[in-house]
């Protein structure tokens, strides 16, 4: 390979890479980044050294897989991208998404796919670049969403990724000549398959069920709050049987301990301190070397004298550990004891339930979870008022993050304004940070493991998203145990709990559940408050929005079934009262349907747009038996200038945005009667004061029938 510099009048240009070279230069690795550098001429390409986020899977290169004619010409547009950028010029036609560089992931994943381009120009009997045409590449792009069904926004990737082989080879040492892809010049609409289905984006996610979510929360704070204790005690004594068993050297005495611990089992045939290892069942001689004092050659002696593997299959037994437990289950202790085998799964548990509380109750999205270090969440000082104010949660963010030119910083950047921490997090975060060494990643793969093996960074997505299932599986077994049904944690209709759906039902849940929580006393008011009032100035926000935007995209969709309900209740007879009676039939007139869902990608500004329109925006509160058509000036419930959207969780009587229908009515009356029958059963001073309140609700209800009005609305 021959050697060229660059011409020196043009800075975008790079100068032909030897075999030697590294694949990332320099200029791009992050200080701190200690990943391994592939050279040129290797097959494989770690792109590692651009990979500073500590839970992303480190992508690479494989280039056995490409056709051998292209090779060297891919190569060399591949190294160029990775190290170099778009001209500036470039970028301005193509509009202010357009960036100069790629991630990592999307480097990969553009390399992938002009490998697939090659391997099709060599079946169309193609053999250069130089000889993929305008028409080579439309032929290319109609059988490539023929043969593979791609998405309208995954095709639009693809796009881009074929442009960009196109504009680095133009920067490259020895361009070959590629044609200039025609979407490029013409647009690339017609270019893209016809747009079937809802595209992706966490906009789109579904929420968890109710039925999931409830018990998955309920454990995970269990778990956290009342078993945390009890599992880091026995992973220590785990710790110390096993370190005991490997240093516990011969002597008489601990062969004496040993025969005086497993002789009396024998003679009783009692079953034997047992350990499942890859489908088997063997001596746990490991628990019985630490438990004895013995060494292990004297447990293995002992196990060939006396055939004690052979009895361990027959009759497997526990390896309980002399752990004192504090947590209860229905005042009952949750275990009788911790095995020794089950210990560190327990911890795998233990810090997949902090997982759970942080991913749903603060809004921050999974990488930014586990991006969280110790010390991130410190207790707060108090003011001089002696006031002592939230638990913030201080750590980094990555999605948005760019540089100046506006290429994505794979290290991310510390949020300027904090999240905030309730108290089940503030809890998750304390027994994280005592499984971890100070200054450590909350999720670090190397302390998280429990398998002996060590990781970089943090615990992967992928490695969460599987322990979330396995902690659900586990949760539910416990349920079972402890004849809690109704804890059991289901299947959710909508697939696996991943991660990413948490954050969205964050939002659902605040949007649509008003004035409590998921199956659990947790303070949702406190959350609501805090997110619909914005009085945390940004709560788990990134840039300008963060949750804020699907919070408004939920609640929007929550408005708008709420407008179509009221519809279709006065279409069928339904009567409707209330002092925003007339304007909520002025709502249900105008409110767009949102029917199965499918909006456009761009919803979470026309959520914002919706919302805005004060006075006619519809919102549901069946914990006040009513709808609140949210007009500013008249709310009762406004706490700052700035809220636009009620605080159900503080519905005043006399509000003057208050709305009932004929089913409000007869729920009041139904919620009535089941205060009564509760009254029945209450001392005598509480008595008094649920039946007065039965009969307000009662005399809320007449005052409807007595004001309610038919309506006409169109269809």
């Amino acid at each position: 390979m021959t050697t060229a510099t660059a011409p020196a009048d043009d800075p975008y240009v790079l100068p032909m890479p030897r075999p030697d070279d590294p694949v990332v230069t320099a200029r791009w690795i992050h200080p701190h980044n200690r990943q391994a550098n592939s050279a040129y001429r290797d097959l494989t390409w770690s792109l590692a050294p651009l990979i500073d986020n500590p839970s992303s899977t480190h992508s690479s290169i494989n280039w056995s897989k490409c056709p051998k004619p292209y090779g060297d010409q891919l190569r060399l547009i591949a190294w160029t991208m990775i190290n170099g950028e778009l001209r500036p010029t470039h970028l301005q036609q193509r509009g202010v998404a357009a960036r100069g560089r790629l991630s990592a992931g999307e480097l990969a994943a553009a390399v992938r796919e002009w490998q697939r381009l090659a391997r099709w120009l060599g079946r169309q009997g193609v053999g250069d670049l130089a000889q993929c045409t305008r028409q080579a590449w439309r032929e290319y792009v109609r059988g490539r969403w023929r043969e593979s069904g791609v998405t309208r926004l995954h095709a639009q990737k693809v796009l881009g990724h074929l442009t960009r082989l196109w504009a680095f080879d133009q920067l490259s040492a020895r361009p070959c000549g590629i044609a200039r892809p025609p979407w490029d010049t013409e647009g690339a609409d017609d270019f893209l398959p016809v747009l079937r289905e809802r595209q992706g984006g966490e906009n789109w996610t579904e929420p968890l069920s109710p039925e999931v979510m409830g018990p998955l929360l309920i454990w995970a704070i269990r778990v956290v709050e009342d078993f945390a204790d009890d599992i880091i005690a026995a992973w220590q004594e785990h710790g110390r049987l096993l370190t005991a068993a490997q240093t516990n050297r011969v002597t008489p005495a601990g062969r004496a301990a040993l025969e005086a611990y497993v002789l009396p089992l024998l003679d009783d045939q009692a079953p034997l301190p047992a350990t499942f290892i890859r489908g088997r069942w063997f001596l746990g001689r490991a628990f019985v070397a630490g438990t004895t004092g013995a060494s292990l050659g004297q447990v293995d002696d002992l196990t060939r004298e006396l055939g004690l593997t052979r009895l361990a299959v027959r009759h497997p037994g526990p390896c309980p550990m002399n752990v004192p437990l504090k947590g209860r289950v229905n005042g009952k202790p949750w275990r009788e004891h911790v095995d020794f085998n089950e210990a560190a799964s327990l911890m795998r548990h233990l810090g997949t339930a902090a997982a759970i509380i942080c991913l749903y109750l603060t809004g921050m999205r999974p990488q930014e979870v586990l991006g969280m270090r110790s010390g991130c969440c410190p207790d707060p000082e108090p003011d001089e008022n002696s006031v002592v104010g939230r638990h913030l949660i201080r750590s980094r963010h990555y999605k948005p993050v760019t540089d100046e030119d506006g290429n994505h910083l794979s290290a991310g950047t510390e949020r300027e304004i904090p999240w905030v921490a309730i108290t089940p997090v503030v809890h998750a975060i304390r027994v994280l940070e005592r499984m971890v060494p100070d200054g450590e990643l909350l999720f670090s793969a190397r302390h998280q493991n429990y398998t002996g093996r060590t990781g970089a960074g943090s615990l992967k997505l992928d490695a969460l998203r599987n322990r979330i299932d396995a902690f659900a599986f586990w949760a539910t077994c416990e349920a079972i145990r402890h004849g809690l049904h109704e804890q059991v944690v289901p299947e959710d209709p909508h697939g696996a709990i991943g991660t990413a759906r948490f954050r969205r039902t964050l939002a659902w849940h605040i949007a649509r559940r008003p004035g409590g929580l998921v199956a659990l006393a947790i303070q949702y008011g406190h959350v609501r408050t805090m997110l619909d009032t914005r009085t945390s100035n940004g709560y788990g926000a990134r840039s300008h929005r963060g949750i804020h935007s699907i919070l408004d995209v939920e609640t929007a969709l929550a408005a708008a079934d709420t407008a179509a309900d009221l519809r279709d209740r006065i279409q069928a007879g339904e009567r409707i009262s209330g002092a925003a009676a007339r304007r909520a039939l002025t709502a249900i007139t105008h409110a767009a349907r949102f029917q199965g869902r499918q909006v456009t990608t761009n919803f979470a500004k026309q959520a914002t747009h919706f919302l805005a329109r004060d006075g006619i925006v519809l919102h549901d509160n069946p914990d006040a038996y009513l709808i609140c058509a949210f007009k500013r000036d008249t709310a009762l419930c406004v706490r700052t200038p700035d809220d636009r959207v009620p605080t159900l969780d503080d519905c005043r009587p006399g509000c003057g945005n208050a709305v009932r229908a004929d089913i409000h009515a007869h729920r009041l009356r139904e919620r009535a009667d089941e205060i009564d029958q509760l009254a029945g059963q209450a001392p005598e001073g509480t008595r008094a004061r649920l039946h007065r309140t039965a009969n307000r609700l009662r005399a809320t209800a007449d005052a409807h029938d007595a004001t309610a009005f038919t309506a006409e609305v169109p269809a």
